[in-house]
């Protein structure tokens, strides 16, 4: 289903977003758009809503499974504005979103639907979940210098850390149930990340009510959104692997030509398997077995 604008998608929007979850993937190039596409409606989204500019291609197959929004992503505050739109359109529902490239793992997420781990969520009196943005990068930049490769992908096994988030209402004391996490590359090259996006935290799944919106640092306007868990236990956590950091790195001029080699001591290749980023610790299933 092809839609020529956010305007045009939101008359709609009722029926096209059902009684979700949804699924919207921001476009920003023409990078594995189709496997990021697949890997979403795999996991179980019933409504899938890809933002890309005119130019971008799509694969047939996905015509008709994915509601292609025309969408300028180089605008200012694009993706909040998206994501504000489609909360409003959709109260109630549960919602995700990503970037190209990017592809989300929850605990059993193999044997498992989103659906599924979203009710149990629920169930907890929850309504958003944190994600890790966890950084993948091809291991040949020769062979791969764009850094994608599905087939080779890598990530930094060790190396992530979390500080508490201050709260300037309150003197600078740290917010309840809050941290910043840092890790990956924008950690190891983090001379090359400007400071404001160093953060590798993110709360990519959510439940839309009126009034919410989406801030620039990937955090919500209701603040009990941006908790890693309630305040009786911990909670599900997933996972969003990304290349989205190692395509950045490597495209941009003043840092590319500082890079031959993303791997490093604590790289080990991505086996593309939850089991993996919960022996890492990259994802925790709560009371979820």
């Amino acid at each position: 289903m092809h839609h020529e604008s956010l305007a045009q998608f939101l008359r709609g929007a009722k029926t096209a977003l059902g009684d979700g979850p949804v699924a919207m993937v921001f476009c920003e190039d023409e990078v594995e758009i189709d496997t990021t596409l697949r890997h979403v409606l795999q996991s179980g989204f019933r409504c899938v809503i890809a933002f890309m500019p005119k130019p971008f291609a799509m694969a047939r197959d996905l015509r008709e499974r994915v509601h292609r929004v025309d969408y300028d992503l180089d605008a200012e505050r694009a993706v909040p504005r998206a994501v504000d739109a489609v909360i409003g359109a959709g109260p109630g529902l549960w919602m995700f979103y990503c970037f190209n490239a990017e592809y989300l793992f929850y605990p059993y997420c193999e044997t498992r639907s989103v659906s599924e781990m979203l009710a149990f969520h629920a169930e907890e009196r929850r309504d958003a979940m944190l994600t890790y943005v966890i950084d993948l990068y091809a291991g040949d930049l020769k062979r791969f210098p764009d850094a994608v490769s599905l087939d080779r992908a890598y990530l930094d096994r060790s190396g992530y850390y979390a500080q508490a988030r201050s709260d300037a209402a309150r003197r600078g004391h740290p917010k309840e149930r809050q941290l910043d996490f840092y890790g990956g590359l924008r950690w190891r090259y983090e001379e090359h990340v400007p400071e404001a996006r160093r953060k590798i935290d993110r709360i990519a799944l959510f439940r839309a009510k009126p009034g919410l919106t989406l801030r620039d640092d990937h955090s919500f306007s209701d603040e009990e959104y941006n908790t890693y868990a309630c305040p009786w236990h911990n909670n599900l956590t997933a996972a969003l692997v990304s290349f989205r950091t190692a395509k950045a790195l490597k495209r941009n001029p003043g840092s590319s030509y500082d890079i031959r080699d993303f791997r490093w001591h604590n790289s080990t290749e991505f086996e593309w398997h939850s089991r993996q980023l919960l022996d890492l610790g990259l994802m925790e299933p709560g009371q979820w077995f």
